[in-house]
């Protein structure tokens, strides 16, 4: 089972505010101690062009079109 990590912010934050997220996150991940720290712990470096927002946004979008079908036949709700 894959899992994926990202940082989450407010609607409405300002876009260059997440790219600074974002651009130190590219850089501590491309860290070969931090790559290794998270590798030894298990852990799946996505690829560069997995390491933005956009991709993040995509991932997120493709996995709720894929389970919300699911758990709306299950009738899972929240309380």
């Amino acid at each position: 089972m894959a899992v994926w990590h990202g940082l989450w912010v407010p609607h409405g934050t300002p876009a260059p505010v997440i790219a600074k997220l974002n651009a130190a996150m590219v850089e501590a991940l491309a860290d070969p101690t931090v790559r290794k720290r998270l590798e030894d712990l298990g852990q799946e470096i996505m690829s560069p062009e997995q390491q933005s927002a956009a991709a993040l946004g995509a991932h997120h979008k493709s996995e709720i079109d894929k389970w919300w079908p699911l758990i709306k036949q299950a009738g899972i709700k929240s309380e």
